[in-house]
């Protein structure tokens, strides 16, 4: 967020949000192509939230703007990671990992990747 900017919703009062949405932007339009299954992290400290995660990120920093722990955003990998594909993946399963819970981080969730192999 710029220090002098008002508007929460004013996509010019973030200094990089906007790449990140454009970038996001572009994943989607690759999972559609592909037909690939795409776990979206998005933004940084104090991003613009809200269109992060319009634009289709799973989960996205920071919607109180608050600056988040860096090692936030690899709780929310890992946990997608190693949860079973048949399971969700919420940001009620993590927020007490979390330094600033759902202040810092949130989003829509997302199916786990991990696929059970058995061996013979």
């Amino acid at each position: 967020m710029i220090r002098k900017g008002t508007g929460y919703n004013d996509i010019y009062n973030y200094r990089n949000s906007r790449y990140f949405i454009n970038t996001v932007i572009q994943a989607k339009r690759w999972v559609q192509k592909s037909g690939k299954d795409l776990v979206i992290f998005a933004g940084a400290c104090q991003s613009y939230y809200e269109a992060l995660v319009s634009a289709g990120a799973n989960f996205a920093s920071s919607p109180a703007r608050v600056l988040i722990d860096f090692m936030d955003p690899l709780v929310v990998a890992e946990k997608v990671a190693i949860t079973d594909e048949y399971k969700y993946v919420t940001i009620n399963d993590i927020e007490n990992e979390l330094r600033d819970g759902k202040d810092g981080i949130n989003g829509i969730g997302a199916r786990g990747k991990r696929h059970n192999v058995t061996t013979l």
